[in-house]
């Protein structure tokens, strides 16, 4: 995983916008894409292709039409490298006050 391209891709919120587009309704064109979107055309289409350049989404021809999926392998390994290990310290916290708590009450 290139960390540098995906978290450059995230840090816009058009992309992130395009990236929830594509959370809701997998397999999307570019005209469905911009129907929500508040930029032309070529601006979606640039967009896109960061994206597809950091993995974050792929593309598979079905014909005339280019559809546009979600890949959320990258974001899952920014989620295990960067934000799952703050987690587990809070939980185990978490766990443990409850237990506690729960001990108290008996």
């Amino acid at each position: 995983m290139d960390d540098d391209k995906v978290f450059k891709a995230l840090a816009d919120p058009g992309r992130r916008m395009l990236l929830d587009r594509l959370c809701a309704q997998n397999g999307q064109t570019l005209g469905q894409l911009c129907e929500a979107m508040d930029m032309k055309r070529q601006s979606v289409t640039q967009h896109l292709g960061l994206l597809e350049q950091a993995n974050l989404i792929s593309t598979v021809r079905r014909g005339r039409e280019k559809l546009h999926f979600i890949n959320p392998v990258p974001l899952y390994e920014v989620y295990e490298r960067w934000i799952r290990k703050f987690e587990e310290g809070r939980l185990s916290l978490l766990h443990d006050l409850k237990q506690e708590l729960e001990r108290k009450k008996t």
